[in-house]
């Protein structure tokens, strides 16, 4: 158990039988009146964001998420394929479970399994990928003054918008986070 006045950023509680995990806290001492605990808390399973006041002495279950290493093997329709690093084992993930990032992981890209009391509701991949660029219009010498972008489709499908110097066959850095182009490689 741990009450409300433990919180810290990154602490993970079960609440209403939601998995919550603390992204801001604060511990407010009004000068009338009790104290309390001021937080921002994201539900970890649907990604949903909420603020809410808590008594310092309030207790909670704490919640611990499972993190494990796997290496992407493939698609299969609704079903993405992992495989336990340590077991070998194939993990199907259902596609509603993926995040929208995913999209820049490649086949035996290792990834993160995030998963709560043996489900998995999330993966996490790394936060830097490097992928090669298959499709984009050819770009010209002399028009690099301003920093402008054109689109461009890398190996796994995904389009980002990347500077006019880049050419097809290109290999590029990715921030998977915001899905913008990096650097090239």
């Amino acid at each position: 158990m741990i009450s409300a006045g433990e919180f810290r950023n990154g602490v993970t509680f079960e609440q209403d039988g939601q998995v919550l995990q603390v992204v801001e806290f604060q511990h407010v001492k009004p000068g009338k009146g009790a104290a309390f605990v001021r937080t921002k808390t994201k539900n970890v399973i649907t990604g949903a964001v909420t603020e809410t006041s808590y008594n310092p002495t309030a207790k909670f279950p704490q919640a611990f998420i499972e993190r494990k290493e796997v290496t992407y093997s493939y698609a299969d329709g609704d079903l993405y394929h992992f495989m336990d690093n340590e077991t070998y084992d194939d993990i199907p993930v259902n596609a509603a479970d993926v995040p929208d990032n995913f999209k820049f992981c490649k086949e035996n890209e290792v990834c993160k399994l995030l998963s709560y009391k043996g489900k998995v509701f999330s993966v996490e991949i790394p936060n830097f990928i490097e992928l090669e660029i298959t499709e984009t219009e050819p770009g010209f010498k002399g028009n690099t003054a301003t920093n402008t972008l054109k689109p461009a489709k890398v190996e796994t499908g995904a389009e980002i918008r990347v500077p006019l110097f880049i050419n097809e066959g290109d290999k590029i850095r990715i921030d998977t986070r915001t899905g913008e182009y990096m650097e090239r490689v």
